[in-house]
């Protein structure tokens, strides 16, 4: 039987490898993006693309209707990867800018794997898979609406996890510290859009800690533990494939050092570390 991988975000960085890791292993890759443009690209490659904007209802009902369609509506793993941030500091964040976040990161993650979850279940199983970060469980400052959001989105897969026990719905997260992709980049519209940074108290550690390094040209500057998007491929491999997924995937050495802080250092030892980078 044909093993069908619906994915979110797969323009670029980490859906992009994966959809392209996925395909070389034989399964049917589903890749879909927001954006008609990147579709065509995809599609030019040979890819099963077509639009999927999980921050809009209408477009996630669109696309559930396509892979009905195209699959009959199988889906044997679906691969929350969509996402993105807005920088900012948290007294500078407008409502607009935490529901524009949470309409992508969350609700409408949210809204897709609850389509997707009747398939599975009459298919007689399946594997949901989220990307999330290790900004998930720890924060870091100027990502107020990245980190509300992913650990809004990681209480929801662990609840998610614990009610499909005794199904054959398996449920991971996948947190990755820094990976190279367009990220730091496609911040810059929701940034210049909805931060009046000049305008804050904060202008000048704006201006030193965030638009400078913001604002590098693409590749410039690499974060020391940066590691690329297959090192997050290999752990969708595991968590879509393997007879015993984890219920977590840590990616990235400073995942695994957060994950040790935080579990033995008190709160103000584990801010200590986290103000020190």
């Amino acid at each position: 039987m044909e093993r069908v991988i619906l994915i979110t975000g797969a323009s670029s960085g980490i859906g992009y490898d994966g959809a392209r890791a996925m395909r070389a292993r034989g399964w049917r890759v589903l890749a879909t993006c927001r954006r008609e443009a990147d579709v065509a690209r995809l599609q030019a490659e040979g890819f099963e693309s077509f639009v999927l904007d999980i921050a809009r209802s209408e477009s996630i009902a669109a696309a559930i209707g396509e892979v009905g369609a195209r699959t009959g509506g199988r889906v044997d793993v679906l691969y929350n990867n969509a996402g993105f941030a807005i920088p900012g500091a948290v007294e500078d964040l407008p409502r607009g800018a935490l529901e524009e976040v949470f309409a992508t990161n969350v609700f409408g993650t949210h809204e897709l794997t609850r389509a997707v979850i009747p398939l599975m279940r009459a298919a007689g199983g399946g594997r949901i898979v989220t990307v999330s970060s290790v900004l998930g469980f720890v924060p870091r400052r100027w990502r107020g609406a990245y980190v509300a959001s992913k650990h809004a989105l990681e209480g929801l897969t662990d609840v998610l996890r614990l009610e499909m026990r005794g199904e054959p719905i398996r449920v991971s997260l996948i947190e990755p510290g820094p990976v190279t992709s367009r990220f730091r980049v496609n911040q810059i519209p929701g940034f210049e859009r909805w931060i009046d940074w000049r305008s804050s108290v904060r202008a000048a550690e704006y201006e030193r800690e965030l638009v400078a390094r913001l604002y590098l040209a693409e590749g410039a500057q690499k974060d020391a533990f940066e590691r690329p998007a297959s090192d997050v491929t290999k752990a969708l491999i595991h968590a879509a494939e393997s007879a015993r997924p984890r219920a977590r995937y840590f990616v990235t050495t400073p995942t695994w050092i957060m994950a040790i802080c935080r579990r033995l250092l008190p709160v103000g030892a584990l801010d200590w570390v986290i103000a020190k980078g």
